[in-house]
Parts: C-alpha cells; structure tokens; sequence
C-alpha cells in the first residue's frame, strides 16, 4: 500500500502515540459508505478512526480496517460508551458489543461519550478495569467540561488521557482547554469544521487566500497550531485526502490571532452545560 500522506503523532499518557489528524464518522452513513470513507482515508495515509457505539457504524469500520492490508497495531481505533449503557456492569456489557462489532481484541482508546449524571463515575471505574486488563490501551471522557474533569480526577485512580470536545474557532471552549493542558489531558476537537454552518465566514477566507489554502485547511490548521488533535468528518475521498492536508504550511501569528478573535460560543452539537 503506498502511504501519500504522513500525519505526526502526538504523545498521550503511558507513552501511546495518537496521529493528530483523525477520520471522524460519525453520521456516516451504515454500510458501504461508512466502509468506503474509511478504506479511502487509510489508502491516503491515514491511522486513526474515530468511532462510537452510537455512531452504528463500528462494524464497518471494523471491517474496512482488516480489509486494508493494514496490522491492526497500525491503526489507531477509537469508540464510545454510549449513555444508555453507563453504569459498571452495563459499561464492560457495552464494551463487549462494541469490541464484537469491530472484530478486533482490543481499542486504542475509549470514551465515556457523555458526562451521564450519577453514573459517570462508576462508568469510568469500568474503563479503568476494561485498561488494566489489556482491552484498553488508553482511556478518556468526551463532552466534559471543568466541573465534570474535575469530579473525576477527585475520585479516579486514573486520570482520562483525552478529552473530545467540539472546538473551532467559533466555540473554542477555553476554559476546558486550559484545564486539561494543566492536568495532562489531551484535547481531541470533534467538528472542527463547524459543520459547514460557518466554514465561509469572511476571515477564514481571508486567512485561506493568504496561505493559498482552503478554509477547511484553515480551520483544521488552527486546530494543529493550538496542539490539539482533530477529527474531521468525511465521505468523499478528495475531500479526506485534503483535510490530512495540512502540514506543509502555518498560519502566521497575526492571522492565528484573528481566528482566535471569532469566539462567539457557537456550539453545534450537545451542550454539557446542561449536565450537572
């Protein structure tokens, strides 16, 4: 297989490597699809996959993956916990499944998809149990905000490697951000893209003309330059091969600070504020 793309990797907690530029999947479609969105990005160079439990679509990934003439150690495999299934027991219940679906023995990284009330904590002493016992390489939260890392770094005996939250320049969750630096948590920015809602506003266009990139290239690069690792979303094969795209240039101080300027808390997906 040749390789046309090369993704750094950034350094989580026990020394495991994650690429820095993931496929997100998430509303992919079931099916071909799915299966054919991921056989494009590992041909491009692409290692790393984004999935979840309630994406419906971790058997396709799955498949696509030990279809690809890949080892399965090459590629970095994410899926969640979804909110129905927190609780101990009912967590290492769900993991199982979501373990089948894909047909592999183990996952790189799983995520309490959401912060559930009364239930998170006992959700992550399940995840520490699932990583001690070799199924987990590494473990983390998603949608969590300070209240929420905070509570559980009271009570874990393992703090979260990663924490996935939606960041862009719009909605850049600061706050969380500088939190999780400080206590060694990775930040993974899910629809870094916006989904599309904001993709065309006039100063990432601006920026874009300037480093002669597109303003998907753009939003992902300030992404990168901010240290966090990115997922975005795709079906179309030109479309993966272009968001990888986006080691070869940077964005100059003065125009990182005029995206850093667009916070607006323009969030499109869940809000945890809403979750004591």
């Amino acid at each position: 297989m040749n390789q046309t793309l090369t993704i750094p990797t950034l350094t989580l907690r026990h020394d495991i490597k994650i690429p820095q530029i993931g496929l997100g999947v998430w509303k992919a479609a079931r099916g071909k699809s799915s299966r054919d969105a991921v056989a494009a990005a590992l041909r491009l160079g692409y290692r790393h996959v984004d999935t979840a439990q309630a994406y419906g679509n971790e058997q396709e990934v799955g498949e696509a993956i030990r279809s690809s003439g890949l080892e399965r150690k090459e590629v970095f495999v994410t899926t969640k916990l979804w909110n129905s299934d927190q609780g101990y027991d009912s967590a290492r219940r769900a993991f199982d499944a979501s373990l089948a679906r894909l047909g592999f023995d183990y996952v790189d990284l799983y995520l309490l998809h959401w912060p559930v009330a009364g239930k998170r904590l006992d959700s992550w002493r399940a995840l520490e149990k699932l990583q001690a016992e070799g199924r987990v390489r590494a473990i983390g939260v998603s949608n969590f905000l300070v209240p929420h890392l905070e509570e559980l770094l009271a009570h874990a005996g393992q703090p979260p490697s990663v924490n996935q939250i939606e960041v862009h320049p719009f909605h850049q969750q600061r706050e969380t951000r500088v939190f999780c630096e400080a206590k060694g948590i990775a930040v993974e920015a899910y629809s870094p893209l916006t989904h599309g809602t904001l993709i065309d506003h006039p100063v990432v266009t601006s920026v874009a003309q300037t480093v002669k990139k597109s303003n998907a290239q753009v939003l992902l690069r300030w992404g990168i330059q901010h240290g966090m690792i990115v997922l975005p979303k795709s079906v179309n094969a030109a479309r993966i091969a272009e968001n990888a795209d986006v080691f070869g240039f940077a964005i100059e101080a003065p125009d990182m600070r005029r995206l850093d300027d667009l916070e607006q808390g323009h969030a499109t997906g869940w809000d945890p504020r809403e979750q004591a």
